[in-house]
C-alpha cells in the first residue's frame, strides 16, 4: 500500500485523534490545470466519513439491508468548507475525520484534506439519521458505537 493511503482505525475508540483516510488524486478529480476541481473534494470527505464508519463497525449495506423496513440512512444536513491550498494531479492526500458533537438525531463532524502535514481543505459537517424522509434519533446501537469519541460532547 502506498505511503499516505493507510487507514488508522485504531484511533477512534477513547482517543481525541481523528481517524485518517488515503486517498490518490486522479485525472478525473481534476479540472483542464491538472488541480482538484472543488467538487471533487466533496467525494473524497464523503469516502472519509464512510471509512470512519466502517471502522466503528457501522456499514452503509447493513442499515440499508431490511429494504426500508427498519432501516436508515445518513444524510448530510449542512457543510461548511474551506479552501486553504488546492491539491494537484497524483497527490497523495489524507482525509481526517472525527466527531465534534452528537446530538439526539445529528452528528457534527470536523474533517481536513491533508497533503502531507500541509492542510488544504477543512470541513465542518452535519450528518442527520433519516428514516421515511425524516429525521429520528440516533439508534442505540450506532450511538453506542460513537460514544467516547465527540469532542465538544452530547
Amino acid at each position: 500500500m502506498p505511503r499516505g493511503f493507510e487507514e488508522d482505525a485504531s484511533a477512534l475508540v477513547g482517543s481525541s485523534e481523528p481517524h485518517r483516510f488515503g486517498v490518490r488524486v486522479y485525472y478525473e478529480d481534476t479540472d483542464f490545470s491538472g488541480v482538484v476541481y472543488h467538487a471533487s473534494y466533496l467525494r473524497f470527505l464523503e469516502r472519509g466519513r464512510t471509512e470512519f464508519l466502517r471502522a466503528l463497525g457501522i456499514h452503509h449495506r447493513a442499515i440499508f439491508a431490511n429494504g426500508g423496513a427498519g432501516g436508515f440512512s445518513f444524510v448530510v444536513r449542512s457543510m461548511t468548507l474551506d479552501f486553504v491550498k488546492p491539491a494537484l494531479m497524483d497527490d497523495v492526500l489524507r482525509v481526517e475525520t472525527s466527531t465534534h458533537a452528537i446530538g439526539g438525531a445529528s452528528i457534527d463532524m470536523a474533517q481536513a484534506i491533508l497533503r502531507e502535514s500541509e492542510p488544504l481543505v477543512r470541513a465542518r459537517v452535519r450528518i442527520a439519521v433519516v428514516a421515511g424522509g425524516r429525521a429520528i434519533r440516533i439508534p442505540a446501537e450506532v450511538l453506542a458505537k460513537l460514544k467516547g469519541l465527540a469532542q465538544g460532547g452530547e
